[in-house]
């Protein structure tokens, strides 16, 4: 087993543990190399539980295709307007909502998704890969089943030997709920990247168990954020979760929320670097 797990975020459903390692293990070594130390590939692991997003397989099945009238009413909208309101207040090119949309004209959906396309956070994304995003994250917190099998991935890979846990995105609410319920686990730092923990009502006062504990025996905790991450729509976790989380703002150019840049910074690297130490 690994010294280090990497949990991913949303759009991964077409990743397994095996292409995860391809495509993020050399942007992880790069961020510890920048911090002055190295990590082999044996004391990495990646957990994946991106197959439950999957659509299955059909004979000459069509790809899904989603648009403005497959944003569910209800939590989906809501997340939506959240993303909405902080792409808003991070980028200068997104239009804000106003009274209209807040008043929930039957477009306001299709305008949401129009303006934020003009956002450093959608600027690569296509629309319907953003709406399935949406529904990824409601999924965990309505289906206990996709909630319960990502808990389980993760608890699959952590061992004795696992002394840093990254969580990127929507992995960092399972990393957080998984080292909550496994306080026996010797894990000593937790690494957050993009993390929407922070986001009242749709996240944090959903998490279990109940919100704003410390994760289990975990001695460090180190938040990276992108100021222009959509996703970590309440930057600092720190009001919320404890003062002692080292909080950091990072840079990662037109891709805010992609794993990568985040794993390639060198204070990301320094806060793994101090957990294996």
């Amino acid at each position: 087993m690994a010294a280090i797990v990497v949990i991913h975020g949303i759009s991964q459903q077409f990743r397994g543990e095996h292409t995860l390692r391809e495509r993020l293990f050399p942007a992880l070594r790069d961020g510890v190399r920048l911090a002055g130390g190295d990590v082999l590939p044996e004391q990495v692991d990646f957990a994946a539980y991106g197959e439950l997003f999957r659509p299955p397989a059909e004979v000459m099945a069509p790809d899904l295709y989603y648009d403005a009238h497959d944003v569910a009413e209800g939590y989906e909208q809501e997340l939506l307007l959240a993303w909405w309101r902080r792409a808003a207040e991070v980028d200068g090119r997104v239009v804000p909502p106003d009274r209209e949309v807040l008043a929930r004209t039957p477009s306001w959906v299709s305008g949401a998704l129009v303006a934020m396309s003009r956002s450093r956070f959608l600027s690569r994304v296509a629309e319907q890969l953003f709406i399935g995003d949406l529904k990824q994250v409601s999924a965990y917190f309505k289906d206990q089943s996709v909630r319960q099998w990502a808990r389980e991935a993760v608890e699959r890979r952590l061992a004795a030997d696992t002394r840093v846990v990254v969580g990127h995105s929507l992995g960092s609410v399972v990393a957080y709920e998984a080292l909550c319920a496994h306080t026996e686990w010797p894990v000593a730092a937790l690494v957050t990247l993009g993390s929407p923990l922070g986001l009242p009502n749709l996240i944090f006062d959903r998490l279990r168990p109940k919100p704003g504990g410390w994760p289990g025996a975990v001695k460090a905790w180190t938040n990276v954020v992108d100021a222009g991450d959509v996703v970590a729509a309440v930057e600092d976790l720190r009001p919320l979760f404890g003062s002692q989380i080292r909080q950091i703002r990072v840079y990662n150019g037109s891709h805010a929320h992609d794993l990568r840049p985040y794993l390639t910074e060198r204070l990301t690297g320094q806060a793994i670097l101090d957990g294996l130490e």
